[in-house]
């Protein structure tokens, strides 16, 4: 199928456009034909995944076109190792949300609008290779996820819409000031402006494009890493994450924590990695000091919550300093970790909101008090909810397992060889927000499903319904295959992980390119130089070379600190 990434991105639009020409009032009909779409789009995110080749860092099924040619922007798309199960992750997630929905009844019609238009929005992100391009998608997913809160949110969902929408909006100005100088800043160094990812990384790649502007990197990584950590968000940019995850709307809650966040940990993937490598490492130091602060920070908020769904709120707050940890530690198996830990958190955060709300839809509350004793009256949710919250703890045999101890191993190898002003004291304290991961999602289920019940709703409450525990029993499918055959999801993202890091760590002439397809990441993790003429379908196959640069792939222990 000719333009996959295209049909994925505007199926959901057009979804949406078809439902305003349907009666407000056939509810079902509209809850059906939105739940039909997201099945539709999952389907060819699926085979987009089929296609999908592993061996090659280079961005495949590429899509362009002109679009304003005068100043360099384009329509380009493109789908590599990063971005590949964000993507199926993302329509997955929609699925889930959208069977959720059938419990809205307020403005049926307009809430599944807002929906599609956001899962367009969200996809556009992961899969633009086009500055301009990824800011109108990322921007995009602002106006349906405040719109929804706004609506269909909590007693404090206009405060909580407006502080979203103002936090994000306003930082991710800074990014359009940023791309705005990478485009001037690419037309001094080659005499070509463009907003291109895959042209500008070239000119970064060689050497060109900040020759004799290293301040100037300085500021513009800056700019990005500002609107990427309030996206994210890391600490101390968080506060509009738990207001907004409390007065949302459950569907609004999964997709905010299972993809929206991702959005900002990606953008350090494939912007501040790639574009400003030798700021990169300058600045390893506070990024990672900030991740730290932010995992035990929020481990310790998280256990003074009296409200169910602000706990895990917050939880996410420590959660996604894990991410960055593994990133910015510039290690392969941390950055392996820290990739692979944005899809473990979609599914084990996500699962944990969803469950959140098959109980408040139940009971109509999400306070502590009102709760206990729940073990005996809902013995299927209790158990799904176990598993899920183990995933979150991160224990051996589930998903968040393999992406928690990757960040940290890889933030204790960087700080064994004392990299970038890095010591023992990052991951160690890091490794205590696992501990108290563990004390207050052990105490949040103790003060649910045990003691006495108080309450007497808890009384005559039900149990799932057979097409709740379908519902929930795919992300704890997903849990159990990513803790227990993680080589199914590392190994597509494997080539591109360490190209990116060797963008960052390696010397100009020694960088991968995107814009180079005669350089390759072999099996060993080596750049090398392979023969010319392969086809773009068929990319795994290539002869070598040369070796550019050996894997290097952890860094040396040694006893001064890297300048």
């Amino acid at each position: 199928m000719d333009h996959v990434l295209s049909y994925l991105i505007f199926l959901p639009l057009i979804g949406a456009v078809l439902l305003m020409f349907f009666p407000a009032e056939a509810t079902k009909a509209i809850k059906r034909f939105s739940l039909g779409v997201s099945a539709v789009v999952f389907a060819v995110s699926l085979y987009m995944l089929s296609l999908f080749q592993s061996g090659t860092y280079h961005f495949q099924l590429v899509e362009k076109a002109n679009w304003i040619p005068q100043f360099g922007i384009s329509y380009k798309l493109g789908v590599d190792g990063i971005s590949v199960w964000l993507v199926v992750l993302t329509a997955f997630l929609m699925v889930v949300s959208a069977c959720f929905s059938f419990y809205v009844d307020k403005r049926v019609k307009h809430y599944f609008i807002y929906m599609l238009a956001l899962e367009t929005a969200m996809l556009g992100v992961f899969l633009s290779l086009d500055l301009i391009l990824f800011y109108t998608f990322f921007e995009a997913s602002l106006i349906p996820m405040a719109l929804l809160i706004f609506t269909w949110g909590g007693e404090n969902r206009k405060y909580a819409a407006t502080k979203f929408f103002i936090y994000t909006f306003a930082a991710s100005i800074f990014m359009l000031i940023g791309m705005v100088i990478l485009s001037n800043q690419c037309m001094h160094a080659t005499g070509v402006r463009t907003f291109d990812m895959v042209a500008i990384q070239a000119a970064v790649a060689n050497g060109s494009l900040w020759a004799g502007a290293v301040q100037l990197q300085a500021l513009v990584f800056w700019l990005f890493a500002i609107a990427l950590m309030v996206k994210c968000p890391m600490f101390p940019f968080h506060t509009w994450l738990p207001d907004a995850h409390t007065e949302a709307p459950t569907a609004g809650s999964v997709i905010l924590a299972g993809v929206l966040l991702k959005m900002g940990t990606y953008g350090f993937l494939r912007f501040l990695l790639p574009f400003f490598p030798e700021a990169a490492k300058t600045f390893v130091f506070p990024m990672m000091v900030l991740a730290v602060i932010g995992i035990v920070y929020g481990a310790i908020v998280a256990a003074m919550q009296p409200d169910l769904k602000r706990l895990v709120a917050y939880s996410s707050v420590s959660h996604m300093g894990f991410i960055v940890l593994g990133i910015f530690s510039l290690t392969h198996n941390g950055l392996m970790g820290g990739s692979y830990q944005q899809l473990n958190h979609g599914v084990s955060t996500g699962a944990l909101f969803l469950l959140v709300g098959l109980l408040y839809e139940r009971i109509h509350t999400r306070l502590f008090k009102d709760m206990g004793g729940l073990k005996a009256k809902m013995p299927l949710f209790a158990t799904l909810f176990l598993i899920i919250m183990l995933s979150s703890v991160g224990l051996p045999g589930l998903n968040g397992f393999i992406g928690e101890f990757l960040a940290l191993f890889g933030a204790f190898q960087a700080s064994v060889a004392h990299m970038y002003g890095l010591n023992w004291a990052f991951p160690t304290i890091a490794g205590t927000g696992v501990v108290l991961a563990a004390v207050y999602l052990l105490w949040m289920f103790q003060k649910v499903f045990y003691g006495k019940v108080t309450n007497p709703v808890l009384e005559r409450i039900r149990d799932l319904k057979t097409w709740e525990v379908v519902l929930v029993g795919s992300l704890v499918v997903l849990a159990f295959w990513g803790g227990l055959y993680p080589s199914t999801f590392l190994k597509p993202m494997e080539k591109s992980i360490a190209a990116t890091r060797q963008m960052a760590v390696n010397p100009p002439d020694e960088r991968p390119s995107w814009n180079d397809d005669t350089l390759e990441i072999d099996k060993d993790g080596s750049l090398v130089r392979v023969a010319p003429g392969r086809q773009p379908t068929d990319m795994d196959n290539y002869s070598v070379v040369a070796t550019i640069k050996g894997p290097d792939m952890n860094p040396p222990v040694h006893d001064e600190v890297d300048q």
